[in-house]
């Protein structure tokens, strides 16, 4: 619990504050004018707290302090500092993606068109953000059939050939610029086209190639008015799919927010230059008892700290504290001038009104999802008490593995489900230290015996509780008798089973207790068990072959003359990995003790003339 006598020494300047937990995990970070005033509040009127703060208040160990020159300094630390640690007790934003965007490299003599998911301020020209990368590639598709650009990285200057064409110009698929096929003028036309049609001027460009169209026809040039007539066939496919809600012409996000319970799901529709160019949801999770605008302040400020391109607009439905701070933040992080609005009538309220609803059933849907995945994990569950006649649905299931060849690179895997789902963070993997040779029996009951003596250890930071209801075994009678025989040396409750596979190395059954049950795999029982025999293996062989990827690498030195197993090691100790060793030079390798001169010269030559 943390001493409130403390409190008298906070500062009384801008800044943030974090909150530790008795473990020294943050689990909260806020921003204040006043430090040492924003604290208090915290701790002087506990009945005033909504019971998630107060549960806060309870945990906290120690308070730090980061004092800061203002108010906008500090909104931006606390943007970094929670999107680094992901403190438990502020508001989350669950979905923290790059976004796909169209840039055309204006920049260079000759322009490509192209996908990226960082927008940078390279001179190059940048449309969206988009939610669909589907959608901005088969945009992108579309404009190079209708316009063949160059999609290559090759150097190209104007009127000079610069190697072979590739394969794009021989299906049509590029006017080759690096043969000189094509002038920087008609090429650059052709790219003004496309920022014509991605900036929704298109109209005009229609006109101008239907003008083309009938000029080709009349003069009897039939291939040419054909091409001018798909290109307007392509531009008008691209662009009809972009609804017009607003004569503004200006880069617009409405936001909206939808709540049920302590989830909120946050709407975003993209309108770029009065069309509406896509939308998105975002779920924010711990939000019980907690004031919208809240809630949508604490959006605004992850989202567009890690957003790519800011609009000029930003319109709201609830009104939001230190809307000023936030605004000159975001004017800095734009550089250019950026408008939070609150709107509550007219054209713009209707539209806000459209996206709480879109957010209302993207919530819903969430929610029956999230329900359905519960209900069949628990009806996995209940199948398996009922199968093994346990009083009590499993908690935690254990699943273990052994993966070797020849006894060579042993080691055993273990995976971990909770309340019927795969816990990553839980699974551990193990290197066989005490077998040797190949011992399925001997590996297993060294992984299980590691793994209940790291439980036992309760004076350490312990990452191996709680102990599991069910260990499941790969393998069968024999891989459980092993085991039974090390959980049988702790006073604990662990039913252990066998994962009994088939001549085809496929689930049949489980094992338990002297008897095999036959699995029907159409069943939700069924499925479970495979996930689980299929994860574990998984799991447990992509060990093995990391180990024995880093193990041929490394013997690839012995095949140098003078390196021996033990050079070898040394080697490997003294660099660390095999790639500095390639990078090394001949004074490097000799400062190894006992390295001869002619030993490190055939190091260097070997890997000089592998390169």
């Amino acid at each position: 619990m943390y001493d409130k006598n403390k409190l008298k020494d906070l500062p009384q300047s801008p800044g943030i504050y974090m909150m530790k937990n008795n473990q020294g995990e943050i689990i909260y970070v806020g921003k204040a004018i006043n430090l040492r005033n924003r604290v208090r509040q915290y701790f002087h009127s506990p009945h005033n707290l909504t019971s998630k703060t107060a549960v806060l208040v309870s945990h906290i160990e120690t308070i730090e302090t980061i004092v800061t020159g203002s108010e906008m300094e500090a909104l931006i630390l606390e943007c970094n500092l929670i999107k680094t640690h992901m403190p438990r007790y502020n508001i989350l934003l669950k979905d923290d993606k790059s976004y796909p965007w169209i840039r055309v490299t204006t920049n260079e003599e000759y322009p490509r068109i192209m996908m990226t998911r960082e927008y940078k301020k390279d001179g190059g020209k940048y449309f969206g953000p988009f939610t669909s990368s589907f959608a901005v590639k088969n945009t992108i598709e579309a404009i190079l059939k209708i316009y063949p650009l160059k999609t290559c990285s090759r150097q190209v200057i104007s009127g000079k050939k610069n190697g072979r064409p590739c394969l794009n110009y021989h299906i049509g698929q590029c006017q080759a610029p690096c043969q000189g096929n094509v002038s920087r003028e008609k090429y650059r036309q052709d790219i003004q086209a496309i920022l014509d049609i991605l900036n929704g001027r298109h109209p005009n460009l229609i006109r101008s190639l239907k003008d083309k169209m009938k000029a080709a026809s009349l003069n009897l040039n039939y291939e040419e008015a054909a091409k001018y007539r798909d290109q307007i066939a392509g531009i008008e496919h691209i662009v009809e799919k972009q609804k017009i809600i607003s004569n503004s012409k200006q880069d617009q996000d409405f936001i909206a927010m939808a709540t049920e319970d302590e989830i909120g799901c946050i709407q975003v529709f993209h309108v770029r230059e009065g069309k509406l160019m896509g939308r998105d949801h975002f779920f924010m999770e711990g939000i019980k008892e907690v004031a919208v605008s809240e809630v949508m302040e604490s959006f605004v400020k992850q989202y567009y700290a890690s957003c790519g391109f800011i609009p000029k607009e930003i319109i709201l439905k609830e009104k939001i504290d230190d809307r000023e701070t936030i605004e000159a933040w975001l004017n800095l992080t734009a550089g250019k001038k950026i408008e939070i609005q609150i709107s509550q009538k007219g054209k713009k309220m209707k539209m806000l009104e459209m996206v709480e609803e879109n957010a209302d059933l993207a919530l819903k849907q969430h929610l029956l999802e999230k329900r359905q995945k519960l209900e069949r994990s628990q009806s996995r569950l209940d199948g398996l008490a009922d199968l093994l006649k346990l009083e009590t649905k499993p908690k935690r299931i254990e699943a273990y593995d052994i993966s070797n060849i020849s006894g060579t690179n042993n080691v055993g895997g273990m995976v971990v489900f909770e309340e019927g789902r795969l816990n990553r963070n839980a699974c551990r993997r193990f290197k066989i230290k005490s077998v040797e040779g190949q011992n399925d029996y001997a590996s297993m009951q060294e992984m299980v015996f590691r793994r209940m003596e790291r439980a036992m250890k309760t004076q350490l930071p312990n990452t191996f509780l709680p102990l599991p209801e069910i260990m499941m075994i790969d393998g069968g009678v024999g891989h459980v008798a092993a085991v039974e025989s090390i959980v049988s040396l702790y006073p604990v409750s662990i039913a252990v089973c066998g994962l009994v596979k088939d001549d085809h190395h496929r689930l049949r059954g489980i094992h338990f207790k002297g008897q095999e049950y036959p699995l029907k795999k159409a069943t939700p029982l069924g499925v479970f068990l495979f996930e689980i025999s299929e994860e574990v293996h998984r799991y447990t062989l992509g060990y093995h072959q990391v180990l024995r990827k880093k193990e041929m690498l490394t013997s690839r030195l012995e095949e140098i003359p003078g390196v021996g197993k033990k050079r070898r090691e040394v080697l490997m100790a003294h660099f660390g990995n095999i790639n500095a060793i390639k990078r090394a030079n001949m004074e490097e390798i000799m400062t190894i003790p006992g390295m001869q001169k002619k030993t490190a010269q055939a190091i260097v030559e070997y890997f000089h003339r592998e390169s």
